[in-house]
């Protein structure tokens, strides 16, 4: 949306980066079976624009798991609104940490 643009039309990336955070959010949670939060994220870079009206896609998958960790790596895609050819703009890995109700970490289910 508009909002969600600089005065060039390219959405911010903070938006991107807040849409990737939540599908690796929710891979996560479905892995932990319950509340996981993100501890860190690495290794961002864009690589094309993502404007307003733009399709945009998220895809994630577990890289490598711990005790209580898991390492997601998240790529975000984009396609104009009239067209068929998607591309990839950005990837990064999130590492989240499965916790408890008291927000300490937890081992995953197996």
């Amino acid at each position: 949306m508009p909002a969600d643009a600089n005065v060039y039309g390219d959405i911010f990336g903070g938006w991107l980066m807040s849409l990737m955070d939540s599908g690796a959010g929710l891979i996560a949670a479905r892995r932990s079976s319950g509340r996981a939060v993100t501890v860190a994220m690495n290794g961002m870079q864009f690589h094309h624009p993502v404007g307003v009206g733009d399709e945009v896609s998220v895809y994630g998958e577990i890289e490598k798991e711990g005790r209580s960790s898991m390492t997601i790596t998240v790529e975000a895609w984009r396609r104009h609104r009239h067209e068929e050819e998607a591309v990839k703009v950005t990837q990064a890995v999130f590492i989240f940490v499965a916790v408890d109700d008291d927000g300490r970490p937890r081992p995953l289910e197996d």
